[in-house]
């Protein structure tokens, strides 16, 4: 196999129809996140969130064909309904397959919730692909929807 790293970045921009504050509480409350934070063929084995700055966030699981994932973040900014930027790994079968920065920004509409997500990262060895990336996190904000509102 040929190793490779492929960068890319995207963002995504969304709005909610519910107020900031349960919005937030979406990323920031365990309960909250496992609601909505799993792919839609994946089953999660465990999930931990010490959501603070320097606090870590893992999520471990399996997808419907028996190939394990692992999630494993690390918290560098909070402002509490305001933004949250991290960094996190992906790993597939415990093979690293891309590390990515993320920020999230929250602001208020009324009793809507505009969220904007921007991430950039570098994708290993061909395991995936910005755009898959994309197309996932598109998925889990669609997930977020329907958990808030």
């Amino acid at each position: 196999m040929q190793l490779s790293v492929t960068p890319g970045s995207f963002t995504l921009e969304r709005t909610f129809k519910a107020p900031v504050g349960r919005v937030y509480e979406a990323f920031a409350e365990k309960s909250a996140k496992e609601k909505w934070f799993h792919g839609p063929d994946d089953s999660p084995d465990q999930h931990e969130l010490d959501f603070q700055v320097g606090g870590r966030e893992t999520n471990e699981g399996k997808f419907h064909d028996g190939t394990t994932h692992s999630f494993e973040a690390l918290y560098y900014d909070i402002v509490p309904e305001e933004r949250i930027i991290y960094t996190y790994e992906m790993h597939i079968e415990g093979k690293l397959i891309s590390v990515s920065l993320a920020t999230i920004e929250f602001t208020t509409d009324g009793e809507r919730t505009h969220l904007k997500l921007s991430e950039s990262g570098v994708f290993l060895d061909g395991f995936d692909k910005p755009e898959v990336r994309q197309r996932g996190t598109e998925e889990l904000l669609n997930a977020l929807a329907a958990s808030v509102e």
